[in-house]
């Protein structure tokens, strides 16, 4: 498993070569397919986080890479915006895509530059399981909770297995039951949980034959350009519509998070 600091190299080559969907997404089936994915993510934050009233809400998003989340912010009519992460190469580029929000480099796990309570929201979007090692990993809680005023709301994606855990160099997919248990110790309950998306991404919480079978399928579809858009406009159509009918998901979710007031 990679150490932090090759982590973030990693994270810095990566998006200092591509600052795009593939860049933050799922790389291996490009950017065509990437967009159409980012559709429906878009859609399911927007419903979701639009039902929460958090207009005019002060909101720190953390790991804000291409500024997806910072954009949705601002449809949403959040208040003060300010987002941050581990990377140069997204942060200076974030600064100039949104001149008014202010960027600093802080990882998620060390959110030193914020004090206690800065924030109604925080937003941690398809940020919190590629920190592989366990105890970054509870920090980024604890920091969280440090900089959420009482009463606040977190936002997170994460992969939810009702699975044995998995783990891999550059991401680690963890239980429901461990993420609950972390979350909880740093002062958050999960009070609303549903798929971001359902066939579009890896099917980490699916039997293993079928995510090598449609792991495969859609590298195949994905071969080139042209193929991925067209696969990602026929799989838009279809997750789009299951995302809203299913409550479980074999991939990414999205939670909503209330920080305790007794915390």
């Amino acid at each position: 498993m990679a150490t932090h600091s090759e982590l973030r190299d990693f994270w810095e080559h990566r998006l200092e070569g591509d600052w795009t969907e593939s860049g933050v997404g799922y790389r291996a089936l490009g950017r065509p397919f990437n967009s159409w994915m980012y559709k429906v993510r878009e859609e399911v934050f927007l419903r979701e986080i639009g039902r929460l009233g958090l207009g005019g809400a002060s909101v720190l998003d953390v790991g804000s890479g291409t500024g997806f989340y910072v954009g949705l912010w601002d449809r949403l009519g959040a208040g003060e915006v300010t987002g941050c992460d581990m990377t140069d190469a997204a942060v200076e580029r974030l600064r100039g895509r949104f001149p008014r929000h202010r960027f600093v480099r802080q990882d998620a796990s060390e959110l030193d530059a914020f004090g206690r309570a800065d924030f109604d929201v925080a937003s941690c979007m398809d940020v919190l399981f590629h920190i592989t090692d366990d105890d970054r990993y509870a920090s980024a809680f604890v920091q969280l909770g440090r900089v959420v005023r009482p009463g606040g709301t977190l936002i997170i994606s994460e992969n939810c297995l009702q699975r044995p855990e998995q783990r891999g160099e550059h991401q680690v997919n963890r239980t429901l039951e461990t993420i609950a248990a972390v979350a909880d110790k740093a002062g958050f309950d999960i009070v609303h949980r549903v798929p971001m998306l359902m066939l579009m991404n890896a099917q980490v919480d699916a039997s293993l034959p079928w995510r090598k079978v449609w792991g495969a399928f859609l590298r195949a579809v994905t071969l080139t350009g042209p193929t991925g858009w067209l696969a990602g406009a026929a799989l838009y159509q279809v997750d789009r519509r299951l995302v809203r009918g299913r409550t479980e998901s074999p991939t990414t979710e999205l939670l909503v998070l209330e920080r305790r007031e007794d915390d």
